[in-house]
């Protein structure tokens, strides 16, 4: 198996599943003092992020029922949703998951909330854990 090449993998983003967003937006903006940063909404929920010293923390609102955030919400409550690595190479990372038998969400790179390729790996093979993988 080829190993990852270039700069190290890194948290890209952790993703929070909340019902309403506007409740806890003090929380994150005036007790933690964290500064927003613009992304667009995606995959049927509201985004708004905040920088984490170089990590976004994206707090995820279901802008319907049947979302996969409205899924998650409805079934489980808010919560962490999901943690995104930025890898060197989305395409060779994918290729090392197939490789190891990793199960994919998606099968090929689609364009996610900051504009960039993105990939979800299914929990079922990464310890229970939602992992979307994004090019850093």
């Amino acid at each position: 198996m080829t190993q990852p090449t270039g700069p190290a993998t890194r948290i890209a983003h952790v993703g929070i599943a909340l019902s309403a967003i506007d409740a806890q937006l003090p929380f994150y903006r005036d007790v933690l003092g964290l500064e927003s940063v613009p992304v667009n909404d995606s995959d049927g929920a509201r985004i708004v992020a905040f920088d984490a010293g170089g990590s976004l923390v994206e707090l995820l609102e279901p802008a319907a029922a049947d979302s996969p955030i409205g899924r998650f919400v409805a079934k489980r409550g808010g919560g962490i949703h999901h943690i995104c690595f930025a890898v060197a190479d989305l395409d060779a990372s994918l290729e090392r998951c197939r490789a190891a038998g990793v199960e994919l969400v998606d099968q090929v790179p689609r364009i996610g909330a900051e504009g960039k390729r993105i990939a979800f790996l299914h929990p079922r093979s990464t310890g229970g854990v939602l992992v979307e993988l994004t090019e850093s």
